[in-house]
């Protein structure tokens, strides 16, 4: 079984939270600042070196303006289309 840091569903998972980030209008020093974590956190996230687990993405989203709920029905949205 492959790691789910390697499937397509983790990719999708990261473009999203890249897209969220910018189109809040935050750099990555901003959400680690309000997550109270270094930027590197934040990096290592978005470039797949480290994987997060639920109660982190919520945080990370509510940091973001969004909430979990909105990212899971976007998720499903791209992960469909995706499949396409």
């Amino acid at each position: 079984m492959d790691k789910s840091l390697y499937k397509n569903e983790y990719k999708i998972i990261l473009e999203q939270l890249y897209r969220l980030r910018i189109g809040s209008g935050m750099r990555q020093t901003d959400l680690a600042e309000k997550l109270n974590v270094p930027q590197s956190f934040v990096s290592k996230i978005e470039s797949g070196e480290r994987r997060i687990d639920l109660i982190e993405l919520k945080e990370i989203c509510e940091a973001l303006g969004s909430n979990l709920k909105e990212f899971i029905n976007e998720f499903e949205k791209a992960f469909n289309e995706a499949k396409k």
